[in-house]
């Protein structure tokens, strides 16, 4: 039997082993390789931002279950009117809704990052200036100072924050007061 170099390489090497099968072979494991590691990478994204999404999802239903509390008048908040003989309660409550202040649930909210946490709000009308003067006061404020005092132009129905003093309020009839009564 006469055997060539041909013929010593076609049996020491398989016909699924041949130079161009381990070229593929190899190809083929290292995009195994690859799509293993993107897998693994994705994956761990994946759950980061499931981890995320959980913590926000968690966060906002603690903001809707809070928003959802139901406080109730005259246990955790008193509103009063007064004077109403010089302005209906339709106009303040319109001045209110323009200052962000007819919300309960903000209202009586202390997180310093999302509520207003107000103790007592007080609405002064000015009748000569057509003018809704509140006063807020933030829980832990002193001396009956106010934390903020803005006021409602109710001629251009337009907030009147830098333009409100001590003088268009004074000796100006009451109209309106929230208090927390709840601590």
């Amino acid at each position: 039997m006469d055997i060539t170099k041909r013929d010593v390489r076609e049996i020491t090497m398989s016909k699924y082993f041949t130079k161009k099968s381990i070229l593929y072979w190899i190809i083929a494991v290292l995009v195994i390789l690859i799509a293993i590691i993107l897998a693994v990478h994705f994956k761990a994204n994946s759950s980061s931002q499931t981890t995320t999404a959980t913590v926000k999802t968690s966060s906002s239903s603690e903001k809707a279950s809070s928003s959802t509390k139901k406080y109730v008048a005259g246990k955790d908040y008193k509103i009063t009117y007064s004077n109403t003989n010089l302005i209906d309660k339709a106009t303040i409550q319109k001045g209110l809704k323009a200052s962000y202040l007819t919300d309960i649930n903000d209202l009586m909210n202390t997180d310093q990052q999302t509520g207003s946490n107000m103790a007592k709000i007080e609405v002064y009308y000015n009748k000569d200036k057509n003018l809704l003067v509140e006063r807020l006061f933030k829980n832990g404020y002193k001396d009956n100072q106010p934390t903020q005092t803005v006021g409602y132009d109710l001629q251009k129905h337009a907030m009147n924050l830098d333009k409100t003093f001590g003088n268009d309020y004074l000796n100006q009839p009451l109209v309106y007061t929230w208090e927390k009564l709840t601590k």
